[in-house]
């Protein structure tokens, strides 16, 4: 027997452009396709209590004569007139998210129980400049009551019951990725079908338990200035409904929907030593 031994050339990779990184207007294009349908509030109002004191006031449409489509806000600090995107997720809970026109690079994102009368609110901001190591579009979070009858059920927060799980989203034909939710502060995915296909990172991430088998969950990308809300339906509906707050390819501010089917993979438990 010889002792030489032959070494096979590598094979090559496909090109999936993996050395191209797409910019956000570029992979959110169509991202919404399979979105729930959105609905209607104008005539309606809801003023949420924040924890930690203050309010979100929201004034829909013809209920203060701003017009339709359009909703008449103020609290955090400031106030404006801006377009509205509403979805019922579920018969008694609503996903409403400012894309704001008023308040250059910023969106607030609120859901509310009819049922419950919970609520939360997260504020998605892009910074004025990008720092290394630190995603640009920053976000916040608040739980809140709508004053609409006496609150029930556990008071939404920061939850660990996706850690471990795996998970895939079809948003659309030609949107296909996964999901790994590694800890309480991160999670990782990669493109299986789109135009960052091959394409993967593991970003900085927040999960909230909504309600049960309803989480929120939001993502801040490092390497583009991204940021998303979601909430995600682990119940029998196996939907979620997001949007996307970012910087396009011109460097200007840029607002997406997004949505789809989810198709859970598995999960693991970890037998000692736990995630942060």
């Amino acid at each position: 027997m010889s002792d030489d031994v032959t070494i096979a050339d590598p094979v090559s990779a496909p090109d999936d452009g993996l050395d191209e990184w797409r910019t956000y207007d570029e992979f959110a294009a169509g991202i919404d396709t399979y979105r729930l349908p959105n609905i209607d509030l104008d005539g309606t109002s809801l003023t949420l209590a924040l924890d930690g004191g203050g309010t979100l006031a929201l004034d829909f449409g013809s209920s203060t004569g701003s017009g339709a489509g359009l909703v008449t806000w103020s609290g955090l600090g400031a106030a404006g007139t801006d377009p509205y995107d509403a979805v019922a997720v579920r018969d008694d809970v609503v996903f409403v998210n400012l894309p704001l026109a008023s308040r250059e690079r910023e969106a607030l994102t609120v859901v509310y129980s009819t049922t419950t009368h919970r609520a939360t609110v997260v504020r998605s901001r892009i910074a004025a400049e990008a720092v290394e190591g630190t995603p640009q579009v920053g976000q916040e979070f608040w739980s809140a009551t709508t004053g609409a009858g006496e609150p029930t059920g556990e008071v939404p927060g920061p939850s660990r019951d996706l850690i471990g799980k795996r998970n895939v989203y079809r948003y659309s034909p030609h949107h296909l990725y996964e999901h790994v939710y590694v800890s309480s502060q991160r999670y990782a995915w990669q493109c299986l079908e789109g135009v960052q296909r091959g394409h993967g990172d593991m970003d900085l991430s927040t999960v909230w338990k909504f309600a049960d088998g309803l989480y929120l969950f939001c993502f801040r990308e490092f390497r583009i200035a991204v940021a998303s809300v979601w909430l995600h339906d682990l119940g029998y509906q196996l939907m979620t409904t997001g949007i996307f707050l970012g910087l396009n390819g011109d460097g200007d501010s840029e607002h997406s929907r997004g949505g789809g089917h989810i198709y859970p993979l598995g999960s693991v438990a970890y037998p000692d030593a736990q995630p942060v």
